[in-house]
C-alpha cells in the first residue's frame, strides 16, 4: 500500500513549492482536486518541479470536457512528467452536472463506458503517428485527425483511473480501466463485501487479475495530540461524512452497515440548507467505521490494519487542521513507500 498525498493549495502560484516538498518528503503520487479550481491545471506545474512523484486528477470531471480535448490535455502531462501522469476520471452526480457544468444528463455508465474507449482510441492513434481515427458510439464519434493536429508521438502510456461507487461503474472499471478512485466515503466492510467483487466482475471479464488493478482512496483520519485536538479533528470528520452521505449515490456505503435511513435524514437536511447540524447525525459508531483513528505514532500501522488487502494507495483526509509536520510524514512515507 503506498501513501500519496493531495495538493491542498488553490493557488496556482504556490503549487511549485508544494509538490517539490512531497517529492522530497517521499509521498508516492500527488493528486489534485476539481474543488474550486481546474483539476488539470495545477498538474502542469507539479510536474514541471518534480522528477519522480507520480501526478493525476482525483478526479477530473470527464462530461464537461469532449474525450478529445482531455485526450490533448492528458497527452501533454504525460510527456511533461516523462511518464508519471495518471488520468484520473469521474461522472459527477446529475445536479452538478446539469445544474453546475449545464451539460444535459445521460446514462453516465453507459456514457462514460465511451469515454474510456474513445480516449484509448485517440491515444492509439497519436501513438501511431496521427494514423487514421476511427470511434463511432452513441455519445461520441471521432472520425478526423490531421497531420496539423495531432500531437507528436511519445511512448508514455497513460492510466486510467475513474471514480466509482455503486456496481455498473466499478464492473466497468475492473473491464476497462487500470485503476478505481474509491470515494474517501467509504469502509472495509464496503470495500470488501461489494467494492471488490464487482470490480473482479468487470476484470474477470476482461481476463485480467486483481494484481493487475490499482484501488486507491483518501481515507478520513482522525488524529490529535490531546483531547481538544480530538474533538476538533472528530466534529471535522462528522461534518464531512455527513455530507458526502447525504448524496443518494452513495446510500449503498451507509446500507452495508444498516444505516440507510441516515441517508434518507440527511439528504432532507441538504435540501432544506441545513447543513451545520448534519454532522449531529454521524454518532460514534459511525466515526469508527467510516474513519481511521489514532495518535500521531501510531495512525500509519493504524491505516495499514484497516485497509490491508483492500487499498494499493492511500492518502489521508484531513477536513480540520492537523500537526503534520515535516518529520511526522517523512516518518510515515518511508513505513509505507520505502
Amino acid at each position: 500500500m503506498k501513501l500519496d498525498i493531495g495538493i491542498s493549495t488553490r493557488e496556482l502560484s504556490e503549487v511549485p513549492s508544494e509538490a517539490k516538498r512531497a517529492e522530497e518528503l517521499g509521498f508516492d503520487a500527488l493528486w489534485s482536486m476539481e474543488a474550486g479550481n481546474d483539476g488539470l491545471l495545477p498538474l502542469a506545474l507539479a510536474a514541471e518541479h518534480t522528477r519522480r512523484i507520480k501526478l493525476g486528477p482525483a478526479v477530473a470531471i470527464a462530461f464537461p470536457r469532449s474525450p478529445m480535448a482531455m485526450a490533448y490535455t492528458a497527452w501533454d502531462l504525460a510527456a511533461l512528467s516523462q511518464g508519471r501522469f495518471i488520468l484520473g476520471l469521474g461522472t459527477q452526480v446529475k445536479g452538478h452536472i446539469e445544474r453546475r457544468y449545464g451539460i444535459k444528463w445521460e446514462a453516465p455508465v453507459a456514457k462514460l463506458r465511451e469515454y474510456i474507449l474513445s480516449l484509448k482510441t485517440i491515444f492509439q492513434c497519436w501513438a501511431d503517428g496521427g494514423r487514421k481515427l476511427a470511434f463511432q458510439g452513441k455519445y461520441y464519434n471521432f472520425s478526423l485527425m490531421t497531420p496539423f493536429f495531432a500531437p507528436r508521438p511519445h511512448n508514455y502510456r497513460i492510466p486510467i483511473y475513474i471514480a466509482g461507487v455503486n456496481e455498473h461503474i466499478l464492473r466497468l472499471a475492473g473491464e476497462h480501466c487500470d485503476g478505481l478512485h474509491a470515494h474517501p466515503f467509504t469502509s472495509p466492510k464496503y470495500l470488501r463485501e461489494f467494492l471488490i467483487p464487482h470490480v473482479e466482475e468487470g476484470l474477470t471479464k476482461a481476463g485480467r487479475k486483481r494484481q493487475d488493478f490499482t484501488i486507491s482512496t483518501t481515507a478520513f483520519v482522525v488524529v490529535g495530540r490531546n483531547q481538544e485536538e480530538l474533538e476538533r479533528a472528530k466534529a471535522g470528520v462528522r461534518q464531512q461524512i455527513a455530507f458526502y452521505a447525504s448524496t443518494r449515490t452513495y446510500r449503498i456505503v451507509l446500507e452495508m452497515h444498516g444505516w440507510g435511513e441516515i441517508a434518507d435524514r440527511l439528504n432532507q437536511m441538504a435540501a432544506q440548507g441545513n447543513w451545520g447540524s448534519m454532522g449531529n447525525l454521524i454518532s460514534d459508531e459511525m466515526l469508527d467505521v467510516y474513519a481511521v483513528s489514532g495518535t500521531y505514532d501510531n495512525i500509519g500501522e493504524k491505516v495499514q490494519e484497516r485497509f490491508s488487502g483492500l487499498l494499493d494507495r492511500v492518502a489521508f483526509y484531513l477536513p480540520y487542521k492537523a500537526a503534520f509536520d515535516d518529520g511526522v510524514w517523512r516518518k510515515l512515507c518511508k513505513q509505507f513507500n520505502g
